[in-house]
């Protein structure tokens, strides 16, 4: 496998200088193989949010460099980073990001529209993707008229059409239950199995199958590795992965 995100040593700091200043990031590396499921977890202020941004393109570190398929984002303009983010990056946010003046249809269609592929070409993959993430039935709904559950199966629908080579997930499955996260997360497998995907999430059901684990606390990396290694090693993580454990089987 080869390296298709570098991130070397950024920072990142808010406000300006004379100020009152904030360090979200504090020198943070580390790669990812090419299609590499990676998850970065912390509590909230660890940065996990800030480096969501940064490898987003929606951001750009104080100092530091990132490197996506060897190219160095750091050094873009506004209107390049939106061309790379277009063509390069997937992302399925939190908050799904759905038109709610489109159709379900029309959300899912939107990336492919805005490059101006043909519906006769578009319409057949949004069709196959919707049945098999079972939400074919309310393709001509919108989004005002569907469940949260519903709506994220949409965005990552989106996600999947415009086949990216790396997929960025922001906490993606926090608004569904437990079994719609799991056929979501074997659907992303089964579907996208050499896609690169990157997972932030407080969740540690969210990120448990991930092939590494990045720890964050405090703008840094506390610790990589997988969720048994992580289990033995590391106290911040085996406190909330147990924490949550209980929480979850009172429910």
């Amino acid at each position: 496998m080869s390296e298709v995100v570098q991130v070397q040593n950024i920072t990142k700091t808010y406000g300006e200088k004379g100020e009152k200043q904030y360090q979200a990031l504090k020198g943070v590396s580390f790669d990812v193989e090419r299609g590499e499921f990676v998850g970065i977890m912390g509590a909230s202020g660890s940065g996990k949010t800030t480096l969501l941004n940064i490898l987003s393109t929606l951001d750009q570190p104080t100092t530091g460099n990132v490197y996506i398929n060897g190219r160095d984002i750091t050094g873009l303009n506004k209107n390049q980073m939106a061309d790379f983010r277009g063509q390069e990056i997937g992302f399925i946010f939190q908050d799904f990001n759905l038109l709610e003046n489109l159709t379900n249809r029309e959300n899912i269609a939107l990336p492919l529209s805005l490059q101006n592929v043909k519906s006769s070409q578009i319409n057949p993959k949004v069709d196959k993707i919707a049945k098999r993430l079972g939400i074919d039935h309310i393709l001509n709904k919108y989004p005002a008229e569907i469940s949260g559950g519903q709506k994220q199966r949409f965005t990552i629908a989106r996600a999947l059409l415009k086949n990216p080579e790396i997929l960025i997930l922001d906490d993606s499955t926090s608004a569904v239950d437990t079994t719609t996260e799991r056929e979501i997360r074997e659907s992303l497998a089964k579907d996208m199995p050499h896609t690169t995907k990157i997972i932030i999430s407080q969740r540690v059901v969210s990120i448990k199958d991930a092939d590494r684990i990045i720890v964050m606390d405090h703008g840094k990396i506390q610790s990589i590795g997988t969720h048994e290694e992580l289990m033995k090693t590391n106290e911040l993580y085996r406190s909330i992965a147990k924490f949550q454990e209980e929480n979850n089987a009172g429910k």
